[in-house]
This record gives structure tokens, sequence and C-alpha cells, in this order.
């Protein structure tokens, strides 16, 4: 099938008993059991459940993965995806990350007594670099979250194959339609899929897909074990918005385009992060291992003042946390996305506060680009 064709029929088996076409959703949390002596396929929620099976198969079919696993949050996916990693061993991850991500790094998995650090991934000799003997994962988000850097996916998975390490990407800003880790030879993908996935905002969730089998009955060990498992209902909710996933993204991504290039022109915008900017420093590496540049930017003012002006200035896009929803979404990563981070350390990696990003909606460009500007009137004071 044509990839948009897998968008509506994949992991779809319309339902035994009435025929129907949409995955009906089992608020089951236990299953009669026939045998005593062998369980069958669903005995208790935790383990499985027929409708959050569904999306994981459709999520594998899409990454081109072995098997999918659905979890109750973004998070909650990374972190069981780092359990795969044992006390003693080492993470090497991009350094400017998701805050969500630099929090389980630095804050919970030291506990366990696994450590980390922090590298420019983009230089494949510097990841080559700093692994060291306990180094068993490279953890990598490209583009990154909020800068928008490009990681080199072929080149740090065999680095990672050479080496005998795991390579974990998050996926959120592409989605398996513009970019797919695991055809590059990453081991792991991960996604909010709270994100462009769902893409209503109307439901938190987390997926991961793996390439291996082996790889697989231990995530699923994990996935068991931690419990942090999504929600029959959640689990529909995401099968119902990526259904219409590709349409979504390919209309907020030419607006994004458009919207980029206008920001960059501007004279109130001293940079732009984008990838589908000529000028981006990973562009043509980009292009080669995607399909777009996506539908998430971020510019930098001259400085927080005026990034808090232009935020208490603007109407549309709204301000909020998270990104990827049917609504464009401006985000103050300071205080909101990237707030686990010290702020030594985001002004050290380039976040600093007057650094804006914005996840494009399904709006017009009309409209974003009238309630953008003016935002940009309130930072000089304009009515």
């Amino acid at each position: 099938m044509d990839w948009e064709t897998k968008l509506i029929h994949a992991g779809l088996d319309p339902d035994e008993h009435y025929g129907a076409l949409s995955v009906p959703v089992y608020n089951a949390s236990t299953y009669r059991q026939r045998s005593i002596e062998k369980p069958g396929r669903y005995e208790y929620g935790r383990s499985g459940n027929p409708t959050r099976n569904a999306l994981e198969a459709l999520i594998a079919e899409l990454e081109g993965g072995k098997h999918g696993f659905a979890f109750a949050s973004g998070v909650a996916a990374i972190a069981s995806a780092l359990c795969l990693l044992e006390a003693g061993q080492h993470v090497l991850a991009c350094r400017d990350i998701y805050g969500g991500t630099y929090r389980l790094l630095s804050g919970l998995f030291p506990r366990f007594g696994i450590t980390h650090s922090f590298i420019d991934t983009t230089d494949p000799a510097a990841v080559a670099a700093a692994i060291r003997p306990e180094t068993k994962a490279l953890f990598l988000e490209t583009p990154s979250n909020p800068l928008l850097k490009i990681t080199d996916l072929a080149a740090c998975a065999l680095l990672a194959k050479e080496r005998g390490l795991l390579t974990i990407v998050d996926n959120t800003f592409m989605t398996p339609y513009l970019q797919r880790p695991l055809d590059l030879g990453c081991d792991v993908t991960v996604y909010s899929a709270t994100k462009f996935l769902g893409g209503h905002s109307d439901v938190v969730a987390g997926l991961a897909v793996v390439a291996d089998r082996e790889l697989s009955s231990r995530l699923r060990f994990v996935q068991t074990a931690f419990g942090a498992v999504l929600g029959p209902q959640d689990s529909w909710l995401v099968m119902r918005g990526i259904r219409t996933l590709k349409v979504r993204i390919d209309a907020q991504q030419e607006t994004a385009q458009k919207l980029s290039t206008w920001l960059n022109a501007h004279p109130l915008v001293g940079k732009v992060y984008y990838p589908g900017l000529p000028g981006h420093p990973g562009a043509k590496l980009h292009g080669a291992q995607s399909r777009g540049p996506g539908c998430v930017l971020s510019f930098a003012l001259a400085d927080g003042e005026a990034a808090k002006r232009f935020l208490h200035a603007v109407h549309l896009p709204v301000p909020a946390v998270s990104l990827g929803g049917v609504e464009s979404i401006l985000t103050y990563p300071s205080t909101m996305s990237h707030a686990a981070l010290p702020a030594s350390r985001r002004e050290e990696i380039g976040v600093g506060d007057n650094l804006v990003r914005l996840s494009v909606g399904l709006e017009s460009f009309a409209d974003l680009k009238e309630g953008l500007d003016r935002g940009l009137r309130g930072v000089r004071g304009d009515p």
C-alpha cells in the first residue's frame, strides 16, 4: 500500500462481531479464561488490550518496525526505552534536548546507576570521541528541540552498531510520515503521541517501535513490569488522529515554510531555526534523511524582555505548552518546555530567554502572519 493508504487501513481488522470499521474501545480490565493451564491472548488490561494492541500494530507498520508499544505519555515511552539499560551503564544524548528527557536523564535515572553525557551529536566525530567503555546507548533528537539541529542518523546508527550501542531516537517532530529512523539503522523510535500523531490536543500518549524481535521482547517485559500503559479510550483517540496525519502535516508544513521565510526577513527577528530555510546548517542532511522540514520552528528576538512583550501581545497563535495540534501554539522554552534545565544550562546550549518556539497548525497563513505581526508590533510598543 501507499503510505497514505496505510494510515487509513494499517492495523485495522474489522470488528468480528458487527463489522465496525472503527476499532471498538474495549473498556475491560480482565478477560474470561477458558483454560487455567494456558491463558488466552488477553488476560489482564496491563499486559494487553485489543484497542491498545490495534494502535501498536498500526504504529509498527507505519514505522517499518517489528513491534509497537503504547504508553501513558511520551515521557513514559522514553523512560521505558531507557529501562533497557542497566545500572553502571552510560547514555550519550544530544545537548539541546526536550526538557522532560533532560529531567529523566539528569534527575531520575542516576538514582538507578545509569549515567549520561550531553554532547553535540551533529558532529559524528564528537559522538565517537565521547563513547566510554560503559556507554551502551545513544539518545538522539533530529531536528532537536528547540534549536532544530540536525543529527546524521545513519552515521550515528552505524557507529552505535560498531560499538555495540543501542540507538534510541525521539522522532516526535517528524512522525513516521516525514522520517523513519529504523530505516536508517536505529534500534528504537519513541514518540510523544500527544503531539502530531494524536494531532488534536485532546490526549496524552506515548509510543515506541523497535526493529528487532529480541529487543521487542525486552521492551515488552518493561512495558508489562513498569505498567505505564495507554488506556483504551486514549488509544482510540490516537488512532483517530493518525488517520489524518498526512493531510495535516502537508498543510501545516506548507504554512511553516512560508512563516519561516517571512520571519527570517523581519527586522525584529534575530534568527530563525528551521531546516526548511536554505541557510540552515543542517538543511542538506535533513533533506537527505527525511521527506520534509516539518511543522515546528523557533526564532530569537532581541532579548528576554522582547520575547515576553511579544507573547503578551500575541493572540494568534496561542501561547501554550506542547505542540503538534491542529491549532498553532507558541511556546516559551525558558519557562515551559525546557524549564527543567537550569538557566545556566539553557544559556550554555543556546536556549536563551529570547527564544520562542512555534508549532504551526491548520489556520491560514494570512491569519497566522497577521497574528505574529501583531505580537511583533507589541515588541515595539505599537498599537
